[in-house]
């Protein structure tokens, strides 16, 4: 079953096709991958799916609501949750903090309430801390809870963006190039936890990547874009060795070099 799915979308900004017809279908469980040149529109198709943008035509829907139907600020209480390629978190406070941002969407106690403090909010509270802990556990950032974000080193401002997301308890997790500016062994660990976030907590998640690396150790599926089109979509080892995405990284004379190489070794 789908969880994911977009019908013919198309944005246009002015007189450029951002998105051209794309159709594509995420099902529930599976980490999918979006990839392409820089430019291709997949951060754009993740703006989309954010409602930042909205499509000339096509259909977006989650768990069969209709996205399109919703402003930005109503997609995260459906259970859907991103991180972005520019990390967006609050440098002047802590990492506890910023988690329990997270938790936004979980409040349910009213503004009187909260004046007065009544046992309801703290009830909540406490669940909230409880929820927070767990994804701290989850990620090792018990030695920087109380650290603030300004004074962290840009890897693990990475996996604090990661834990917010999570601290919201997605069912859709949208990540926008976990691994750009992470050292190796930061990769290794991102890859240990895209994997946990799906089998161990049942979060789909759906990313874009550039570090294909990454991509054949996580992915289920894959499709890749080029100048908004959908060029290419199967496993890993079939987009990575489809002609049109050689074509679309490396030119057409890639192409040619590399069906000549693999007619040699027949």
């Amino acid at each position: 079953m789908s969880l994911l799915e977009l019908k013919d979308v198309t944005l246009k900004f002015g007189g450029l096709t951002a998105v051209n017809a794309l159709n594509l279908s995420v099902k529930e469980g599976e980490v999918f991958a979006l990839v392409g040149p820089n430019g291709a529109g997949k951060s754009t198709v993740f703006n989309l799916i954010s409602r930042f943008y909205t499509p000339a035509s096509g259909s977006i829907r989650f768990d069969g609501q209709d996205l399109l139907a919703r402003p930005s600020h109503a997609v995260p209480a459906l259970g859907v949750a991103r991180t972005f390629q520019n990390i967006e978190l609050f440098h002047q406070a802590t990492v506890l903090q910023n988690l329990l941002v997270g938790r936004h969407r979980h409040r349910s106690t009213s503004a009187l309430e909260n004046i007065f403090f009544t046992p309801r909010v703290r009830a909540e509270e406490r669940a909230h801390r409880e929820a927070v802990e767990e994804v701290i556990d989850f990620l090792d950032l018990q030695p920087y809870r109380d650290q603030r974000i300004a004074g962290l080193p840009y890897g693990i401002r990475k996996v604090v963006e990661l834990g917010r997301a999570l601290a919201t308890k997605p069912r859709l997790l949208l990540l926008d190039e976990p691994a750009s500016g992470l050292s190796v062994e930061e990769t290794q660990n991102m890859r240990w936890w895209i994997d946990d976030i799906r089998r161990q907590m049942g979060i789909t998640v759906v990313m874009v990547e550039h570090d294909m690396g990454l991509v054949a150790r996580v992915c289920d599926r894959v499709v890749a874009l080029d100048g908004g089109k959908k060029i290419a979509e199967g496993t890993p080892a079939q987009v990575q060795s489809d002609p049109a995405v050689i074509a679309a990284y490396l030119g057409t004379s890639a192409v040619s070099k590399t069906a000549s190489a693999s007619g040699e070794r027949q």
